[in-house]
């Protein structure tokens, strides 16, 4: 039997051991910038959730980088679309030391925020920022795993001219540098398809009310309406072409429109079933790993999936990946590997160009049955 003197001394001993165990564990910051607020606050809690589910699932692996256990933690910012917000979010991520940043969503708020991280010498990996302005500085902080709008607008295009015939095509956008970007694209590749452009019109990120330009667009008689934008004024939009009967004009965009929330935002509208849109990447049937994440994925956040989350969660364990081959948590010791990741992710085999872009995209086309998006073979 122990005495209370020996049993004191264990007691003491157990607790010192645990003090030190947890003072050799360091905790490793993970920022992540998307709107949480706003109208596109769907989309942007989705890519959070991805970065969540990463960590959890690393912290699971008893990490050591540098001779210590690590533990990973997220810090989430809101930016709420905004390109001010952004920049500010990403200077406040700089100024918390993080290790690393995954994000932002919209290219608006990535671009001038991929300067800020250059500055401050963090990188960043977006999963859902498509315009190909992104890359054009060579920041060595900027990488991207998701095709950009170049492979986006371009499959668009390529698939309303070879597939649907379409001859005529009115173009929109919301002015952001999304929209104005993927629609650019579409434009030109379009023409050079023989497809007629007959009208361009422009809205804005915020608006709900398009019969104006819808209008003006119906008087000259398109097979089909190109808008580059979000699903936010996607689905309002496809309402009121329903309205002003132009219930057989194909509707076709980019990966903004190219989400279940834009089914709701459409409300029944018969016009939800002319929509063909492009999103980077493989289908989650398609994917590596793509059936299996989903399933615990839906099990964690139920209803929340929307587009990006796969790829935000492959962007962390990308920069993890990175560490780990490194053996530092230090983004100058583990820059220059994260440009040399050869890692198969859930959402593809992710390998790095030069200027940060992801090697071999693939782009995938979508349309709408029965209110749920499926992919097109």
């Amino acid at each position: 039997m122990q005495t209370p003197f020996k049993l004191t001394v264990l007691a003491a001993a157990a607790v010192f051991a645990g003090l030190a165990s947890a003072q050799n564990v360091q905790v490793v910051k993970i920022g992540h910038v998307a709107p949480i607020s706003g109208p596109q606050a769907h989309m942007g809690k989705d890519n959070e959730n991805g970065v969540r589910m990463a960590i959890e699932d690393l912290n699971k692996q008893n990490i050591t980088i540098g001779g210590r256990k690590v533990r990973f933690e997220i810090q989430a910012e809101d930016d709420a679309a905004d390109p001010k917000q952004g920049t500010a979010a990403a200077q406040k991520l700089c100024d918390s030391r993080v290790a690393g940043v995954v994000g932002h969503l919209n290219s608006g708020t990535t671009i001038p925020a991929s300067k800020v991280y250059n500055d401050c010498g963090i990188p960043h990996v977006t999963g859902a920022a498509t315009n190909p302005a992104l890359t054009k500085p060579g920041y060595k902080t900027t990488y991207r795993i998701i095709a950009n709008d170049n492979a986006l607008g371009a499959a668009v295009a390529q698939h309303a001219a070879d597939k649907l015939k379409v001859k005529r095509v009115a173009v929109i956008d919301d002015r952001t540098a999304y929209g104005q970007g993927v629609a650019d694209v579409f434009k030109r590749t379009a023409q050079q398809k023989g497809i007629q452009v007959v009208d361009e019109q422009f809205t804005t990120d915020k608006a709900t009310d398009f019969m104006g330009i819808l209008t003006a667009i119906k008087a000259k008689n398109p097979d089909a309406i190109f808008f580059g934008g979000m699903y936010s004024q996607g689905g309002p939009m496809l309402r009121q072409v329903e309205q002003l009967g132009m219930g057989n004009v194909k509707y076709l965009g980019g990966d903004g429109i190219c989400t279940a929330e834009i089914a709701q935002l459409a409300a029944g509208a018969k016009t939800l079933n002319n929509v063909v849109c492009a999103e980077g990447g493989s289908s989650l049937a398609k994917m590596p790993g793509g059936m299996a994440w989903k399933k615990r994925y839906d099990e964690k956040y139920p209803n929340q999936y929307q587009i990006y989350s796969p790829y935000t969660y492959d962007a962390t364990f990308v920069l993890v990946d990175a560490m780990k081959r490194a053996n530092s948590i230090n983004p100058k010791d583990y820059m220059p590997h994260l440009l040399k990741s050869d890692f198969k992710g859930v959402t593809a085999h992710i390998q790095f160009e030069p200027n940060g872009e992801l090697k071999n995209a693939a782009t995938s086309l979508y349309t709408f049955k029965d209110g749920k998006r499926v992919p097109l073979e």
